[in-house]
């Protein structure tokens, strides 16, 4: 058969031309079966649309992006090869996108949806300062990973910790081994995502134990470093020691600030566990293998990611699914730490 046009196209579906150019933009408009019936008919007619095969392409597009915020934080490396793997085996295309910390990660994706005609979106890290109708901007199914997004309505679909209650655990652990001055490496004010719930969790554990919440002992992270950086840890607990204040432990909101806290603390000519105990969070293979070992919250980064797709998948397919999967995290007690 030679090349048809729209009009031959919508004769041999029994539609009007309007009906088949909504099919072929993936328009909402339109009954499921017409579509079908229209797209199998220009795939078997080899109907390439006006406006040259790029529209063609658009049709045919089976592409995942995940959005990740911070994509040089550690903690992300093995969910997005999880992500890929998993969406790849699907027999989907995989497009990683990395958002600046400054950036609006939505306003990105939905640039994206239209460029790449997106069948779904993951967020990895990010959304702390959206609403439920910024969201509703986007037309594919999408899931939200590692934030707990309970704020943005029962609609919105995530996979993740609660880090309040698992901060509050961790910081427990704390007060439980005698520490009453526990200075903490915090996001910026600014941010309402997981900074906030952990701080959160922090500041009721506190409470548990009767421990008076000090302003001075919570060191904001500075501008232009990654959020939750080595060298964020570094800088503010070298900040923390220069000021003067009373601290027996750093509770770092990350293993990575951790890490950087420890070398501020060694070239101070500190001791760890002996002079100041340190925790992270996270669980990353890093904190277990430096000296000394971080006590940390380690989260199931992996069943995670395998979750996240598989949500994502269920919500492209329609399926009935369960929209929220909260996992349970492990505490892990280092060689940073000790009771005074």
């Amino acid at each position: 058969m030679g090349q048809l046009t729209i009009k031959e196209v919508a004769k041999l579906c029994g539609v009007g031309v309007s009906t088949v150019s909504r099919a072929i933009n993936d328009h909402p408009d339109i009954n499921e079966d017409t579509k079908k019936k229209i797209m199998d008919t220009i795939k078997e007619c080899h109907y390439i649309p006006n406006n040259s095969a790029r529209n063609l392409k658009r049709i045919d597009s089976n592409t995942i992006a995940v959005l990740a915020k911070g994509i040089t934080n550690p903690f992300f490396s093995d969910m997005i090869q999880v992500f890929e793997r998993e969406i790849t085996k699907k027999k989907y295309s995989f497009i990683l996108q990395h958002v600046e910390e400054f950036e609006d990660e939505v306003d990105i994706a939905v640039q994206l949806e239209k460029e790449k005609r997106l069948k779904g979106i993951v967020f990895l890290g990010g959304l702390s300062n959206h609403t439920a109708e910024k969201l509703e901007q986007l037309t594919v199914p999408f899931v939200i990973s590692t934030v707990n997004a309970q704020t943005l309505g029962d609609e919105v679909a995530y996979v993740t910790v609660d880090d309040e209650r698992e901060s509050c655990r961790l910081v427990e652990y704390l007060c439980s081994c005698g520490h009453r001055r526990i200075a903490v490496l915090a996001a910026g004010r600014s941010d309402a995502s997981i900074g906030a719930q952990r701080l959160n969790g922090y500041r009721h554990a506190l409470e548990k134990y009767s421990i008076p919440y000090d302003d001075s002992l919570v060191m904001r992270t500075r501008d232009g470093c990654p959020t939750y950086s080595m060298e964020n840890g570094y800088a503010l607990t070298k900040e923390l020691l220069e000021a003067g204040r009373e601290f027996t432990c750093v509770y770092a909101m990350s293993d990575s600030m951790a890490i950087g806290a420890c070398k501020a603390l060694f070239d101070a000519g500190k001791k760890i566990p002996e002079d100041y105990s340190v925790v992270g969070y996270d669980g990353l293979a890093m904190a277990e293998y430096y000296e000394p070992s971080i006590t940390t919250i380690r989260q199931p980064r992996r069943e995670m990611a395998e979750a996240t797709i598989r949500l994502l998948f269920d919500l492209i397919k329609k399926k009935p699914t369960q929209k929220r999967r909260i996992f349970e995290a492990e505490l892990i007690i280092g060689g940073s730490t000790r009771s005074l």
